[in-house]
């Protein structure tokens, strides 16, 4: 056997910050391992897996944008968090053997809003309703938030999101004040602000800076750049702010634990963020 490698595959993935992250811990780790980074085109899918199934260095491998959906066929079992959301973003090895998919973006969201008391958040404001917005929700429901305000381009999408996830709400547009002021958390799923996407809009920063509750919370699951117009907003208003590369670091986490067997070694967090953004 060779030495034990994951991988995160995509299309575009050059992008993608998960080699470092990964490689960072097992430098710490003090482990013997590799972590790649790998374009995969949508119709390469089958022929990638079929190739990986067969190699037993191979422990398992991140999965970004285009493929968290497509990957699902070419699994033998999905986490229950993976089915929930209906999204995969880690593949391992099962232990009964074959392919399993779990969606630890579910686990990133927990550990960026980790500082909320359990049961103290009742009600959350989700900008978004696609497949970052379904890890949200199902992180909500963990976290026991009773009634969620959608802020959603597409509204029949948002009520088919609150009705999936079978959590009260009101769904009101993009920029809809009321549904910002009523909340206790406030996350952005959406690619809104983030380099190379249409910025968040502006009246939408105008409802931020004009909450009443100082404890609001606002989250950005964006991470390039790492201050986005949303959080400037958040901190002119004086709100606690949370921003993307926390749930970056927090889904990596369980994905090193299911690729490696061993925990992250997270008390290095301060130093693997300065490796980020410098």
């Amino acid at each position: 056997m060779g030495m034990p490698y994951a991988e995160v595959i995509g299309d575009p993935i050059s992008h993608s910050k998960s080699p470092l992250i990964h490689k960072f811990w097992l430098e710490q780790a003090g482990y013997e391992g590799d972590y790649r980074a790998v374009r995969v085109a949508s119709d390469e899918l089958r022929a990638y897996f079929d190739a990986r199934r067969g190699d037993e260095d191979w422990r398992g491998c991140n999965v970004t944008i285009p493929h968290k959906q497509a990957v699902i066929p070419f699994l033998d079992e999905l986490g229950p968090l993976a089915a929930e959301v209906g999204a995969v973003n880690t593949v391992f090895r099962a232990e009964r053997g074959g392919l399993g998919g779990g969606n630890t973006d579910v686990n990133g969201v927990l550990d960026a809003v980790n500082s909320v008391e359990p049961g103290a958040l009742r009600t959350a404001c989700l900008i978004g309703s696609g497949g970052a917005a379904m890890a949200a929700m199902a992180a909500f429901r963990l976290l026991g938030v009773e009634r969620v305000l959608l802020n959603v381009r597409d509204r029949s999408k948002g009520r088919a999101l609150l009705e999936r996830a079978g959590l009260d709400g009101r769904v009101g547009a993009v920029d809809d004040c009321a549904n910002v002021s009523g909340a206790q958390l406030i996350v952005n799923a959406t690619s809104l602000g983030m380099n190379g996407q249409p910025p968040m809009p502006p009246s939408l920063l105008s409802c931020i800076e004009a909450i009443e509750d100082d404890r609001t919370i606002v989250f950005d699951m964006v991470y390039a750049p790492l201050d986005t117009g949303l959080l400037q907003a958040a901190r002119r208003r004086g709100l606690r702010t949370v921003d993307g590369l926390k749930m970056l670091v927090g889904q990596a986490a369980t994905a090193f634990e299911a690729f490696f067997g061993l925990p992250a070694p997270r008390a290095h967090d301060a130093e693997l963020r300065t490796l980020l953004t410098s």
